[in-house]
């Protein structure tokens, strides 16, 4: 089922009410446990920090073009909630006592690839690769220590990313129905040397902490080819037609069904 932007923006509006996180708990941090993660926990929290205008100005050209301001406010909110997840993540950073970031390689490697992209296309299946990467990544680095607090900033994370993909998988079927044949298999193209690039550079980067949370590289590759093929076989579901434009409050605490 394909939901509005009116919905996405009434659950988002919901969703940043919910403290899921208790910030009196005391960080427990091992030294085994600081080495393996702390790299990434940095890198990832820098790039939790994005203010979204690169974002915001293709959802306006988009959200102009198709007639829906309300899909603005819903990635205004979307963007709200990653920022959350940066303040949750450098809190933490501050409270272990260590520095955050102000640079990585492969945070700017991103941004300069998004910077220069105006599509919405191209914005909405980089966000799901990269969202899809987050939960493998957040799901390791809660397994790789024991730290309460750390696990709960992490299942934060983990329960809204999964609203996320959600999100933008929707608006992705939207944008790909309006594509004639051969236009859909060059998107599908692009699509995958986005993906097999991304993947890439994140497990170069990360092995580390993934590795320290149970993750190995086959593990990795095999949980990210099954979420990209989720996307892609969630585009050509042609029960997806039916769309509901009313919200329905009972999704907003059962959470959606993640294709």
């Amino acid at each position: 089922m394909i939901h509005s932007s009116a919905f996405w923006k009434q659950h988002f509006q919901h969703n940043l009410k919910i403290q899921r996180v208790d910030h009196d708990v005391e960080p427990r941090l091992t030294s085994p446990e600081r080495a393996a993660i702390l790299y990434s926990l940095k890198a990832w929290q820098l790039g939790e920090t994005s203010d979204g205008h690169h974002l915001l100005a293709a959802a306006r050209r988009y959200a102009t073009r198709i007639g829906d301001p309300d899909y603005v406010e819903a990635v205004k909110l979307f963007i709200k909630e990653e920022q959350k997840h940066g303040r949750n993540l450098g809190a933490y950073i501050d409270r272990i006592n260590e520095q955050r970031v102000q640079k990585d390689w492969g945070d700017t490697l991103f941004r300069k690839v998004r910077y220069l992209n105006t599509s919405m296309e191209l914005w909405t299946i980089a966000v799901i690769i990269v969202e899809s990467a987050a939960q493998v990544f957040y799901q390791a680095l809660h397994d790789a220590t024991e730290c309460p607090l750390l696990r709960s900033i992490c299942k934060d994370i983990l329960i809204d990313e999964a609203h996320h993909i959600k999100f933008q998988n929707e608006r992705l079927w939207m944008i790909f129905q309006e594509k004639g044949f051969y236009n859909k298999a060059l998107s599908l193209l692009l699509y995958s040397v986005l993906f097999f690039g991304t993947i890439h550079a994140i497990w170069f980067g990360h092995q580390k902490a993934l590795k320290a949370g149970g993750v190995e590289r086959t593990e990795f590759f095999r949980s990210m080819y099954y979420k990209f093929f989720n996307t892609v076989k969630f585009l050509h579901a042609r029960e997806q037609q039916e769309r509901a434009f009313e919200p329905k409050l009972n999704y907003l605490f059962q959470g959606p069904s993640h294709q």
